[in-house]
């Protein structure tokens, strides 16, 4: 994948590791398959935009804050 998906899905984990959420409580919020939670943190899948508005939503951070 890209390293823009790379760089996502590392903040994405970073930022849900220190504020104590699980990917099964992010899956839960928004309906989704751990799976692809985890293929999200991974670099392996690429969320559309409006998940991943959805996911900042879920982690309290902004849109940029997970791309940047």
């Amino acid at each position: 994948m890209s390293k823009e998906s790379r760089v996502f899905g590392r903040n994405m984990k970073r930022i849900r590791t220190e504020k104590g959420i699980t990917q099964g409580d992010i899956s839960r919020s928004l309906k989704l398959a751990r799976s692809f939670i985890s293929n999200i943190e991974n670099g392996k899948t690429n969320p559309t935009l409006a998940t991943v508005a959805r996911i900042a939503r879920v982690l309290g951070v902004s849109v940029g804050e997970l791309v940047g």
